[in-house]
């Protein structure tokens, strides 16, 4: 009896079960109703399911019975979800998928814009490029300077792109803006930037054209990203020929907060006693600092990031005085101590919105002590800014923002007027706020626009402005694009001229720009022809200014071509920049090109990587047609220019993994060839006697051991230079 009831049970649950079969049969195709062989076609949660056929088609049979989810997806294609009710009636289901947005088939703004990430595939150089490229030096702003729209000035730190000063170039971590990004030096010697490029995963250079994100940079913006938290904790040591440095990053248990700080000494009197220096120096160059930071993740979707770096340098030197008959030096030394600061946190506030907020404070103090006066200059900066964003559909996006900024400059200055002691303060302050409205607003995959606004009013210049900004981009094939670009840019004058009784207004300059771009993950190849007006120049002489109408254009064309495919193992890019600019400013009496610009810029920076002796090398050479620089002895004004600017930089490194320690000994060399540099002319107040300016040296020479403890870098050279 038992028997016979447990057959019936079973032939019951089998009868059941055929009937709560359902089929499920179709055809998977995308939206030109092109078949899609090969899709994923299944029920979530459950193992029923198979790919469509080369036709598209699929067929197969769920056991199981009510509401279900069935799940299509393809390589290359947003994966669709759709509800259906299973009860042993046959269904027909013919999904057609969307073609995913990826990097690589979506247009993005580009005019003006040169991008070095980790995260994105279309850019143009990576992080990394910044310390493999020789004569970078491993600094951000000499690894710029090898792309177009940079120009060759090396009596200077700052960065000057097309036809603009160094003061209009400015640079931000974070978004916060950097008050002094190089270390202080004195006259006519250039100075490297205070930070590490590894504390960066992004880099955008813009060189014309941006955001409304951005204010107070009439020529180019340097946005640094810094990194969010590490794979994994790590230490770092660095020896070399000029000085040290340590370094620990530890990553929490829960690898959901980090903390980290290096350390660094540089001395130059051992490196100055085997290179000898033009400059008669009375303190040999010494900077010492250190680096804080802590990361913490306070949801899967939320960062709190803070940075903070401290710098001091000392250094003297003597220079001979152009208008001594018997030799007499000048006296120049300078003290500087250097603190920046900045907090941010971002957070993305359900599925649309993003917030983005920082604060940042930054101080510097100069102290100079001449022949005849004692100058104390501080330059303080206070600063918030908040910023709110808004997904619209897959890829469109809606920009709201403001910032605000309180800056203090001072100058005390005590010196010897013949028989006379005097001193002086001058202070100075300023509130500055902006807002700024943006939208990229996405047509199609293949059309953006991006159309904005920012409104700026400063205490100082007592003005509001409104600067207008739009870019459109269009894409004409699978890796090719052209983007047009149109902005305005307002600035206040450079920090000396503010101390003026009479103040000078807002500089403004507008920007007219046409890209066309075309990049894969081997080449990049880039075109851009660009225009800018400046108007409201301050104009000026050495005692005070006279208003702000001076005017002025730069024209001209950039070109870059990089190549990691064409010579196994070798990178490769060209850049080439031709500019045609003038300016009527300061106490120019007309207007004609400015000793920072040079007609004709062209680099070539060349990379190779021997895999089997671990082992990369380059080189980076680089030519500058001649600067204008003034003579008093030739009554065409700026009408006398400089020799050609011909530089030739190779570096070699040696990589090197020892259980957990990953060494890298590097060696490079700038100018090898030895070729004179002269970047201007000092001349005597009667003009019968001039003075060139060069480089303290004519070349310098760098050799380091660099050991990491957790972090292998080997495997990320060698994927840059294949």
């Amino acid at each position: 009896m038992k028997k016979t009831i447990t057959l019936s049970l079973f032939i019951l649950l089998c009868v059941q079960s055929f009937y709560s079969q359902t089929k499920i049969s179709g055809k998977v195709s995308d939206q030109k109703k092109q078949p899609l062989p090969g899709a994923n076609v299944f029920i979530k949660d459950s193992y029923d399911g198979m790919s469509s056929g080369a036709d598209g088609t699929f067929s197969f049979t769920a056991n199981d019975t009510g509401e279900v989810t069935i799940v299509t997806s393809f390589i290359g294609f947003e994966t669709v979800e759709k509800k259906f009710k299973l009860n042993g009636k046959e269904i027909i289901y013919n999904p057609v998928l969307k073609e995913a947005f990826n990097e690589l088939k979506v247009v993005t703004i580009s005019a003006g814009t040169i991008e070095a990430s980790d995260e994105k595939r279309l850019t143009v150089l990576k992080p990394l490029d910044i310390v493999t490229t020789a004569g970078g030096q491993g600094d951000i702003v000499g690894a710029l300077k090898t792309l177009p729209g940079a120009q060759q000035v090396g009596e200077s730190a700052e960065l000057f792109v097309r036809g603009g000063t160094g003061s209009e170039t400015k640079t931000l971590i974070d978004g916060m803006v950097v008050n002094n990004p190089f270390y202080s030096t004195s006259p006519d010697i250039a100075s490297r930037g205070r930070f590490s490029p590894f504390i960066f995963k992004g880099t955008v250079f813009s060189t014309g054209g941006y955001s409304a994100q951005y204010g107070q940079a009439m020529s180019s913006v340097i946005a640094l990203e810094t990194n969010d938290l590490p794979d994994k904790s790590s230490a770092t040591v660095a020896l070399s020929s000029v000085g040290i440095g340590v370094g620990l990053n530890h990553l929490s248990k829960d690898k959901k907060s980090s903390i980290g700080f290096d350390l660094n000494y540089t001395n130059l009197t051992p490196y100055f006693s085997l290179v000898k220096q033009v400059p008669d120096y009375t303190v040999k160059p010494v900077f010492s600092g250190g680096s804080f930071n802590f990361r913490k993740k306070t949801s899967e979707t939320g960062i709190i990031k803070f940075y903070g770096y401290y710098n001091t340098s000392n250094l003297g030197l003597r220079t001979l005085d152009i208008d001594s008959t018997n030799g007499f030096k000048n006296l120049f030394e300078l003290n500087n101590y250097n603190i920046y600061t900045n907090i941010t946190y971002k957070e993305r506030l359900g599925e649309k919105w993003l917030l983005n907020i920082g604060a940042s404070y930054s101080t510097n103090v100069d102290k100079m002590n001449m022949t005849f006066d004692t100058i104390r200059s501080q330059s303080d900066l206070t600063q918030g800014r908040a910023v709110i964003s808004r997904g619209i559909g897959k890829l469109s996006i809606i920009r709201l923002g403001a910032e605000y900024q309180y800056s203090f400059d001072g100058y005390n200055i005590k010196g010897v007027s013949g028989n006379y002691h005097f001193s002086s303060n001058t202070n100075m302050y300023d509130n500055y706020s902006a807002e700024f409205l943006e939208a990229d607003i996405y047509m199609t995959t293949k059309l953006v626009l991006r159309v904005g606004g920012r409104g700026e009013y400063s205490t100082l210049m007592n003005k509001y402005v409104v600067a207008p900004r739009s870019s459109v981009a269009y894409k004409i094939g699978e890796k090719s694009q052209v983007s047009i670009a149109y902005g305005q840019f307002y600035q206040k004058p450079e920090r000396y001229y503010l101390f003026s009784p009479q103040l000078p207004g807002y500089n403004k300059a507008t920007h007219y720009i046409a890209n066309i771009q075309r990049t894969d993950d081997l080449h990049t190849l880039r075109l851009e022809l660009y225009y800018k007006q400046y108007d409201n120049l301050t104009l000026a002489n050495a005692d005070s200014t006279k208003g702000n109408s001076g005017y002025g254009y730069a024209q001209g064309v950039d070109v870059f071509w990089r190549d990691k495919k064409t010579i196994k193992g070798v990178d490769y890019w060209i850049s080439y920049t031709y500019l045609d600019t003038k300016r009527l400013y300061l106490n120019y009496p007309k207007e004609v090109m400015p000793p920072f610009a040079a007609t004709n810029t062209a680099t070539l920076v060349f990379k190779k990587f021997f895999d089997k002796l671990n082992i990369s090398t380059g080189f980076t050479y680089t030519y500058a047609s001649g600067r204008p620089y003034y003579n008093p002895n030739n009554p065409d004004f700026m009408g006398d220019r400089t020799i050609d600017y011909n530089i030739l930089g190779v570096n070699a490194a040696y990589l090197r993994q020892v259980g957990k320690c990953f060494g890298v000994l590097a060696f490079s060399v700038t100018n090898v060839i030895g070729n004179d540099q002269i970047y201007g002319y000092h001349y005597s107040y009667d003009g019968l006697r001039s003075q060139a300016i060069i480089p303290p040296a004519k070349r310098f020479f760098f050799i380091g051991l660099f050991l990491s403890f957790g972090v292998d870098r080997s495997k990320e050279i060698i994927d840059s230079n294949n």
